[in-house]
């Protein structure tokens, strides 16, 4: 070989503009290089493709030198030599590493993003009407309502729902859900008891070949009207969401399987 020189493979990887989630374990410091912004989707679960939350699949025991964390290690730290494990380890219980100013712009943005999903799910209930953004980022505020960037915003929503009717900050109340039940007779006449027990209100009833209801239900009583009438009715029946209960509200059908985003 050329000057006598022998190759000697470089464990040595080096990436820029990354987001960095580390944890330590076995006294030692592990670390996976991601893209920025990707880490808090895969944790709440919006992306599922591990390939783009990583810059690229190995651990290392420092990013910025580029240092790879040998097999021999992750054995003695982790009991495994799989670096998929190990990968998903650090990435669902690791520290992710961001400056000041990048802390500060993402918990901004899931304020406020937490705050348009209670403005699309809820009403005064005074007044039917919807409140705004920068009305219930407020009320937020009034609470101190402290912002968790490794749970979802739905899941704060109903977090801050709760915190605001408790603590009587506004008046504030889940949007009312209108729904269409149908059946057959033979099962209305049967299930009629269990479902005024599920539904706010009655606003139509009509039977004749098929039982039909039109009522208000809270959008967290779907999913079990949904699950009575398929398994009673053995698919015979069906609910329709005809709208959601504000009052400038139009009363357009959606497609049933909608409903579960709200």
């Amino acid at each position: 070989m050329a000057g006598g020189k022998i190759f000697q493979p470089n464990t040595k990887i080096r990436l820029t503009n990354v987001s960095v989630v580390r944890l330590r374990k076995g006294g030692k410091r592990f670390e996976v290089a991601c893209y920025k912004n990707k880490v808090t989707e895969w944790r709440t679960g919006v992306e599922k493709d591990i390939d783009e939350v990583l810059q690229i699949h190995q651990v290392y025991m420092n990013v910025s030198k580029g240092q790879v964390a040998k097999t021999d290690v992750l054995k003695q730290c982790f009991e495994t030599e799989d670096v998929d494990k190990v990968i998903f380890e650090i990435l669902k219980h690791g520290e992710q590493q961001v400056s000041d100013k990048e802390r500060h712009h993402q918990l901004d943005n899931m304020f406020r993003d937490i705050a348009t999903v209670v403005m699309e799910m809820c009403i005064n209930p005074k007044t039917r009407q919807q409140y705004t953004v920068t009305m219930v980022e407020k009320a937020m505020t009034e609470v101190h309502y402290s912002v968790n960037t490794n749970r979802g915003t739905k899941q704060q929503a109903l977090d801050v729902i709760r915190q605001l009717q408790e603590r009587g900050t506004i008046p504030i109340a889940r949007a009312q859900m209108r729904v269409r039940v149908v059946m057959p007779a033979k099962d209305g006449k049967r299930l009629k008891k269990d479902i005024t027990d599920l539904i706010s209100a009655m606003e139509d009833e009509d039977h004749g070949e098929l039982y039909e209801y039109v009522c208000l239900i809270d959008p967290g009583k779907y999913r079990a009207i949904t699950e009575l009438v398929g398994k009673e009715t053995r698919g015979a029946g069906e609910v329709v969401v005809l709208s959601l209960d504000t009052k400038d509200d139009d009363s357009v059908s959606q497609n049933v399987s909608q409903a579960d985003a709200l």
